[in-house]
């Protein structure tokens, strides 16, 4: 089985860019498509309107560092607690599976593991964070 430990830089690429990638959709569906309704959602759940825009910007932000693999590990730490807040305030009523047009927190919960994962495991040597550092090899590791 040592040849599945040779590809755990990739396991850790594909796991950035799917979070990343549902981020950033996520994201830049709040910040270029309805921004204003958004902030007045969050109010409307008794939260202060510039956490809408935090919120927002963040999943698109932070969702192009993962994706890209730059600033992993902060990166990471910030969607984990957006999703944490969207799991609490919007999709925890609704359970596990939710209903129709009723989304449970499934969705949000698996992306957010995915994201509390990559906190521990940062980014991988196929990451412009492991560029950045100097790195140069795969598999530095013995």
């Amino acid at each position: 089985m040592r040849y599945l430990d040779r590809l755990q830089p990739f396991a850790l690429l594909v796991m950035r860019l799917a979070v990343g990638g549902i981020m950033v959709a996520h994201g830049s569906h709040k910040v270029f498509g309805g921004l204003h309704q958004f902030t007045q959602m969050v109010s409307g759940m008794g939260l202060p309107v510039w956490l809408g825009y935090v919120a927002a910007f963040v999943e698109l932000i932070c969702g192009c560092l993962v994706f890209m693999g730059l600033f992993t590990r902060p990166a990471a730490l910030l969607l984990c607690i957006d999703l944490s807040v969207a799991i609490w305030k919007v999709h925890w009523h609704n359970g596990l599976m939710g209903a129709p047009n009723r989304p449970g927190y499934e969705f949000p919960l698996a992306v957010g593991v995915l994201a509390f994962a990559l906190i521990f495991f940062g980014a991988g040597p196929i990451a412009l964070d492991h560029v950045l550092r100097g790195g140069s090899s795969f598999s530095k590791r013995s």
